[in-house]
């Protein structure tokens, strides 16, 4: 019986997992041990999805970490989903308490967009 554990918990973006995934994936295969249904569709899932390179991903939380009304739960999905319309942006606030103003949707899509 294998027993599974959390060897560390941390937040990572959308690229830096896809990065993770293709270092398991190529373990397997150097190994000769076959992938699950799961770990291939989490690597077809991570490679279709990520729109940008892990570095620039990480730089860009770092910078919107920096922003007035950003949690770390909003920089992440913004990295991940990399808005380019204040329609995207106003999605992913649309479970906070407050709205963000014009110029501050304008503010966080320059910044997405210095980072793609």
């Amino acid at each position: 019986m294998k027993v599974k554990g959390i060897i560390r918990e941390e937040r990572i973006t959308l690229p830096e997992l896809r990065e993770v995934l293709h270092q398991v994936e190529t373990e397997r295969i150097d190994a000769g041990k076959e992938m699950s249904y799961e770990l291939r569709k989490s690597i077809e899932h991570a490679n279709q999805l990520s729109k940008a390179s892990s570095e620039k991903s990480r730089l860009l939380v770092g910078e919107l970490l920096k922003m007035e009304k950003m949690k770390p739960d909003i920089a992440f999905r913004i990295a991940n989903v990399m808005p380019r319309t204040r329609d995207e942006l106003r999605a992913i606030y649309a479970k906070e308490k407050f709205t963000l103003q014009t110029d501050e949707l304008d503010t966080i899509i320059e910044v997405v967009r210095t980072h793609s």
